[in-house]
């Protein structure tokens, strides 16, 4: 520590602290234009200079670091005089429109003006200013009010790393611009809005709020975003009932400030023209939807529940809630399966994503969650990326592995098929053949077991079967592994080497290593290195799913699985079975329910007669939709609960109109176990009800009492059921949340899992063969499809489609596919193509692109106009039965 005075106050600071920062912590206030915490110092705008005795002139406070016994003068007649000098120059450049800008009441530069009473400047301006610009979707641009503080051309460099603002020009012509002054669009811009959130004048602002609302008409409401896995902090700002734009507060978890494009522009598909506002029901499939009343719906509903129930018995009915709903509304679906229909035929949409995730977790380590904080991937010194395409899968956890490699020097391993942006960061990249993850790992840890780096105490104390695994990975020399795989045997033995020679290395995987025929094993692989480099239960280290949706983590812990109830309680165990059945006042099922592919399977055969799906779209997000929508119209009975007319919908019998994220009370889990409030910040449209209540109404209109006045109740219910949950409340929850496991009320939560000792025990080292995916390429179809996402979208497009700002950007999918499979076809970029699988075909526009693998072409699923999933294959994971999303055969072709 080091002690200074400030305006004659003795104040401790950090020997790195600046004079800045140790003002801020002694609540001196120095004003600034370009400084933010999150962003090296510049001392561009002046504005901070402080006098410290002995120096030759006044110095930028935030550039400059403390001193023992320095002394400090933040407001002498220089400093102040120097302070007034630059507000006037920096004045002369600004146009003489205060009471008209948007930025009015949170402009940094009016509110000096107002201090330190600059009312004009005696300089003139003698350039002419920018035409303000509001040809982009999201961002207006107004350069006449820019003074070139620098904050957007740092924040996109060194928080971003998209370098898309720079200084353009030199002396008086100076001005931030794009590269060539290309319109944003085609800039590389990817639409974080961190440069507008950094702006602190009028230059940068989010086009969807200008013209339409000051600051001070606004209300405020924080809560949690509804689309990926991530659960980023917003702030929401509303006027009169409106949503004008999105923020996020810079010290809260877990992105601290940082938004993507749909967190940030990606709100307005609630006050969507198409948004279903009554109940709509029909008797057979052949005829059209009618308006009805809730009561006429809600009425249908039970009766049609109840007869099927008491005709076919309770397995014939099957319940599927959606990673997109809260957790209070997960766990009434499953507590309506069970003890209003009386089965377990209980799933929800996680089975299309992480479901491997919880079964190899499970069987490895005991607990089927996340093991760190995502704040803990800036920590690691070495980090293994596999099948994640971060930077557009999940953007804000992708700033953190870029600040790991960038600024703190970590050595990134890249494991993925293909050259996604991650790769540009990386140490070592593994370009394996789709469907070879198993291979590929099971080489990684041959090298480490056979060069001796493993980390032998940990093996011995903590785990169990070395031996088994020991005797499978001899079989995986690096020399097998690259004729398997595809990588080079050199890369194999570097990545094995870096991840294991430090004390400091994480996995982060997604979707690439789920959606396999070999997904669950694929997970129990990845854990297998965590456990014998003994990179698991401290900080910055462990194994890290990053989670599809919002709250896939909350779903499954909320029992919407066909074998558990709520944080995983076994429901064939006869003490949690007594226990449920006790609280619920009702015998419940014992038998292990059917997961979703079955229950469609059991459809086609007659046995599932009636099934309720909540905010979850199969007919368009599962693989082989033929097969799907075919179960789907065997169903005597189908309810569908949903924002918009989506192709399940479509399908069913009774429509019931939802609220959304925006719109609804409750809490999120995200894919650190951290368990979050979201606040209603809007009313939902008229005739809209919360998923929570409709649940319930059904439910008491079947002669089962499901009373909740509000959706904390339900919180406490599941709290006194759950111990992982017995700490958490609502009041409890207010602000930045809590990670589970939180065992009492006093507990402050669980940020690292297995410091000491595994749910299970000891950590299993699971043995594992490599097993080749379903289908492979032939010389009927000859490439590899692989399936993902893209930045702009979200899962079924349902909501990002539905953003004007988005659909701008992005409204239409291409295959990406190698130039050396293209040319052979006379495939050039922008021809339309046909895809052909074994069950079906589509047409797209071609990408020729080196970001594919040769041999390989890859679609997203956003698009209603592309609908990928009827190429899709019949693979499916062998212990959760997801769907091998990741490889089957086609053939593209330039149609005839």
């Amino acid at each position: 520590m080091v002690s200074l005075f400030i305006d004659g106050k003795k104040v401790e600071s950090e020997s790195f602290q600046t004079i800045l920062q140790a003002a801020q912590k002694a609540g001196i206030h120095i004003p600034t234009l370009c400084y933010d915490p999150r962003l090296a110092p510049t001392g561009a705008c002046r504005m901070c200079v402080v006098e410290v005795e002995g120096a030759r002139s006044l110095v930028a406070s935030c550039a400059t670091p403390v001193s023992k016994d320095m002394k400090v003068s933040t407001r002498s007649e220089s400093v102040m005089r120097a302070r007034k000098l630059n507000l006037e120059l920096i004045w002369s450049h600004h146009p003489n429109d205060c009471l008209t800008c948007d930025k009015t009441g949170e402009c940094q530069l009016q509110k000096l003006m107002y201090e330190y009473e600059v009312k004009t400047s005696r300089f003139m301006n003698c350039n002419p200013s920018p035409v303000p610009d509001d040809s982009n979707p999201a961002i207006y641009r107004d350069m006449s009010k820019c003074i070139l503080c620098g904050k957007c051309v740092r924040i996109c460099d060194e928080v971003q790393n998209q370098h898309v603002w720079e200084f353009s020009s030199r002396g008086m012509g100076t001005s931030v611009a794009t590269a060539f002054e290309k319109p944003l669009k085609n800039s590389g811009c990817v639409f974080c809005g961190h440069c507008v959130s950094v702006c602190p004048v009028g230059a940068l602002m989010d086009k969807p709020a200008v013209k339409k609302g000051r600051p001070w008409e606004t209300r405020k409401v924080r809560t949690v975003c509804c689309y990926c896995g991530v659960g980023c902090s917003l702030v929401l700002h509303i006027k009169q009932n409106e949503i004008l734009k999105v923020t996020a507060d810079t010290h809260s978890p877990p992105n601290y400030g940082s938004l993507c494009v749909k967190g940030r522009y990606g709100f307005e598909f609630h006050k969507s023209t198409d948004r279903l506002k009554s109940p709509l029901i029909r008797d057979h499939l052949n005829q059209p939807f009618r308006e009805a009343s809730w009561e006429e719906a809600i009425h249908l509903v039970a009766r049609r529940f109840m007869e099927i129930k008491l005709k076919y018995g309770p397995d014939a009915f099957g319940c599927l809630s959606s990673s997109r709903g809260t957790n209070e509304e997960n766990y009434l679906a499953q507590k309506f399966t069970r003890a209003v229909m009386g089965t377990n035929n209980m799933d929800n949409c996680a089975r299309v994503c992480h479901a491997p995730s919880v079964t190899g977790l499970r069987a490895a380590l005991g607990s089927g969650a996340a093991t760190n904080s995502l704040a803990d991937i800036e920590g690691a010194e070495a980090l293994i990326v596999s099948g994640s395409n971060t930077t557009e899968a999940h953007p804000v956890a992708a700033l953190k592995i870029k600040k790991a490699v960038r600024q703190n020097g970590a050595k990134l391993i890249v494991i993925d098929p293909r050259e996604i942006e991650l790769v540009q960061y990386a140490t070592v990249w593994l370009r394996l053949k789709p469907g070879t993850n198993v291979a590929l790992i099971n080489g990684l840890l041959h090298v480490i077991l056979k060069e001796d780096l493993e980390n032998k105490e940990f093996i011995q104390q903590r785990t169990e079967n070395i031996d088994m695994l020991k005797q499978v990975v001899v079989q995986y020399t690096p020399e097998r592994v690259e004729e398997i795989t595809g990588v080079p045997q050199e890369d194999i033995i570097k990545a094995a080497r870096i991840y294991a020679g430090t004390r400091k290395g994480m996995i982060v995987y997604g979707l690439g290593m789920t959606e396999h025929k070999a997904g669950s094993h694929g997970v129990m692989s990845l854990a297998n290195l965590s456990l014998i480099t003994g990179n698991i239960g401290r900080p910055n280290t462990g194994i890290n799913p990053l989670r599809g949706q919002n709250n896939v983590q909350g779903s499954c812990d909320m029992g919407a699985l066909p074998d558990v109830y709520p944080c995983y309680q076994k429901a064939d165990d006869p003490i949690v079975h007594k226990k449920f059945s006790e609280a619920w006042g009702c015998q419940l099922p014992v038998k292990p329910g059917l997961k979703e592919p079955q229950m469609y399977r059991e459809a086609l055969a007659g046995k599932v007669k009636a099934m309720y799906i909540i905010g979850y779209d199969p007919a368009a997000t599962q693989a082989n939709t033929h097969h799907v929508v075919s179960a789907m119209k065997e169903f005597e009975f189908l309810v569908v609960q949903e924002l918009f007319m989506t192709e399940t919908a479509k399908l069913a019998h009774v429509v019931l109109p939802a609220s959304c994220f925006f719109e609804k009370e409750g809490t999120f889990t995200n894919a650190e176990r951290r368990v979050r409030r979201l606040n209603q910040a809007i009313p939902p449209p008229e005739g809209i009800r919360h998923d929570w209540e409709i649940m319930c109404f059904i439910a008491n209109a079947m002669g089962y009492p499901m009373h909740y006045n509000h959706p904390g109740e339900i919180m406490r219910e599941i709290a006194s059921l759950t111990p992982e949950f017995a700490g958490i409340d609502y009041e409890r929850l207010e602000g930045d949340g809590l990670v589970w496991p939180v065992w009492d009320k006093k507990h402050p939560g669980t940020p690292i899992l297995h410091k000491d000792t595994f749910t299970r025990g000891k950590g299993r080292l699971n043995d594992l063969l490599y097993t080749p995916s379903e289908e492979l390429p032939d010389n009927d179809y000859p490439l590899y499809l692989t399936t993902g996402r893209r930045l702009y979208h979200y899962n079924n497009g349902s909501m990002s489609l539905r953003n004007p700002e988005i659909r701008s950007i992005s409204s239409e999918e291409f295959i990406e596919i190698h130039p050396s499979d293209a040319e052979p076809l006379g495939i050039k970029t922008g021809d339309i193509v046909r895809v052909t699988s074994r069950r079906g075909s589509l047409e797209v526009q071609a990408d020729v692109t080196t970001k594919s693998r040769p041999g390989s072409v890859f679609l997203s699923f956003h698009f209603p106009e592309t609908p990928t999933n009827v190429l899709t294959g019949p693979g499916e994971d062998i212990l959760a039965l997801t769907p091998e999303y990741k490889v089957c055969a086609v053939k593209v072709e330039l149609p005839s």
